[in-house]
Order: structure tokens, then C-alpha cells, then sequence
């Protein structure tokens, strides 16, 4: 049970790190007030109303007609300030940092010899049982 809540939690955080860590855009394109199309990886394909021609059957050709269709892009940046640098840590962090690597890794360093202390000597004899003499059982 621990396990898979540590295998878990460790998905979730991976997780977390990959998703902030990432960007993404997103393409809509509008015609009026109706989303018809979006897009995740390319650009977003027109419904058709922009190739319409505008017939100008005024005598005034400077008013021209806005397009009803519009597109919209949502770009969401991810974080690039993840890594950081040794140099920024000030001569007490790095003392401290560089003592508790050695520390840690000294901890894994194995004896050169296995001593054992009471090789020569051998165990006390047993004459009597003193906890049946005694009568005295833990239970």
C-alpha cells in the first residue's frame, strides 16, 4: 500500500513538473459569435466568408465591409527559469552543499575487513537452566 501511494505521488509530481513546464498554443477561429474550428498543433482552417467578394454598388468605394470572421490564438508559456545554476549560490551554500554530498556519499562506503570482536572466545558453558530453576517464563 505504501508503495503504490509513493508511485502515485510521484506520477502526480511528474506530472505537475512536465505541465508547468510546457508550452502550448491554441488556434480558434470565430465567425461571428460560432467557434468553428480549433486547432492544437497547426493553423486553424477558415470557414469561407473572408474569399467572398464585396460588390461595391455605392459611389463612395472607401467603405468597405469588416469580415465577420475573426481568429484568435491562446499561447500559454511555460516556465524556462527551472534550472539553477551553481554560481548563484552564495560561499556558505556551496560549503554546505558540497559537505553534505560528501557526507551522504560516505555513508555508502563499506569497511575494508569484517572485524569481529569475540572470535577467540567461546560461549559460557550452561551448567543449569536457571529460568526453569526459577520457574520464571515470559509469555
Amino acid at each position: 500500500m505504501k508503495s503504490l501511494i509513493h508511485k502515485t505521488i510521484a506520477v502526480f509530481m511528474a506530472g505537475v513538473v512536465l505541465f508547468t513546464t510546457m508550452s502550448f498554443a491554441v488556434d480558434m477561429h470565430y465567425c461571428g459569435d460560432t467557434l468553428v474550428d480549433f486547432s492544437f498543433i497547426q493553423q486553424v482552417g477558415s470557414c469561407g466568408m473572408e474569399e467572398m467578394p464585396t460588390v461595391a454598388n455605392c459611389e463612395n468605394s472607401s467603405i468597405t465591409e469588416k469580415s465577420c470572421c475573426k481568429d484568435q490564438q491562446l499561447i500559454k508559456q511555460g516556465k524556462d527559469d527551472l534550472k539553477i545554476s551553481f554560481e548563484q549560490l552564495s560561499l556558505q551554500q556551496q560549503i554546505f552543499v558540497a559537505s553534505l554530498s560528501y557526507s551522504y556519499i560516505s555513508i555508502f562506503e563499506g569497511t575494508e575487513s569484517n572485524v569481529v570482536p569475540f572470535v577467540a572466545y567461546p560461549p559460557p558453558f550452561i551448567e543449569r537452566d536457571v529460568q526453569v530453576l526459577h520457574q520464571t517464563f515470559l509469555i
